[in-house]
């Protein structure tokens, strides 16, 4: 066979591996993976949903899992951006790019049957802990109460373990754990006599959102610091974001970006 039609055979493979090795590279990098709090997913979904209306060309996926899922997913790799509900320790941090996209509050919710409208700090703690076992003693009606919780490594745990028990009490042993927001809120809503914590952004007239403090929960009063239980909502990458994730992250911090974050009920950054 002519030497110069085997070259040339050769060189067109060249170029086709390397045309299709670059339609791979650009594609994946245009494919943006996010996994984490399930306060902060879906709020991340309705970012990401807008970012990829206006940008057909990329791809992101949304899981929950969290904030301990997003802070080992992204860490490891497994993941573009991880996302957390509390602040990171300092060992959980090493390595990784934080950006605060906004502020959320910690609602305590009730069946909206219960006739309790609000509780102290301290009220909060003693019920937590197993101090408080009835309505009654708190001014409501006499009933057990049926403390419901997130699991261990969820953000919104850390943080209402952090602003209500300050490390000096553990809640106690036999609450009812939920995997999610969403799951604590169905508790709430099916039990009369429950009571548990959610993100603000899930909160809705299925539950009864207490007072604490004398202090309603909101935007305007996390905004303002009146509403103490609050914590970060945050965007982690390994290091400094680069090509589609730094865009999106660079477009979640701007204008339209934190206008969404606002829509959604939780405070924006800018």
């Amino acid at each position: 066979m002519d030497s110069k039609y085997i070259i040339g055979i050769i060189i067109a493979i060249v170029i086709i591996a390397g045309a299709y090795m670059v339609f791979a590279s650009g594609s994946n990098s245009n494919k943006i993976t996010i996994a984490g709090s399930t306060s902060v997913q879906p709020v991340a979904e309705k970012l990401a949903q807008v970012y990829m209306q206006k940008n057909p060309n990329v791809k992101i996926n949304v899981q929950g899992g969290g904030s301990g899922v997003g802070i080992k997913s992204v860490s490891e790799g497994t993941v573009n951006i991880g996302t957390s509900s509390k602040d990171l320790s300092a060992n959980e941090s090493t390595g990784l790019n934080q950006n605060v996209i906004g502020k959320d509050g910690i609602v305590i919710a009730v069946n909206t049957a219960n006739s309790v409208n609000g509780l102290t700090v301290t009220q909060l703690k003693d019920i937590f802990s197993g101090n408080v076992t009835n309505w009654n003693q708190v001014g409501g009606a006499n009933a057990k109460i049926d403390v419901i919780t997130r699991e261990d490594g969820s953000g919104t745990r850390t943080a209402f373990e952090d602003l209500i028990l300050n490390k000096t009490a553990k809640i106690k042993a036999d609450a009812i754990v939920q995997s999610s927001t969403e799951a604590v809120k169905q508790s709430v809503k099916g039990d009369p006599n429950a009571i548990g914590f959610i993100s603000l952004v899930d909160l809705d007239s299925s539950v009864k959102a207490l007072t604490v403090n004398g202090v309603t929960p909101s935007e305007q009063t996390v905004s303002d610091g009146t509403y103490k239980l609050q914590r970060p909502f945050i965007f982690l990458t390994k290091g400094e974001p680069k090509g589609a994730v730094k865009d999106f992250i660079d477009w979640v911090m701007g204008p339209e970006g934190q206008a969404i974050i606002k829509s959604a009920n939780v405070v924006p950054a800018k």
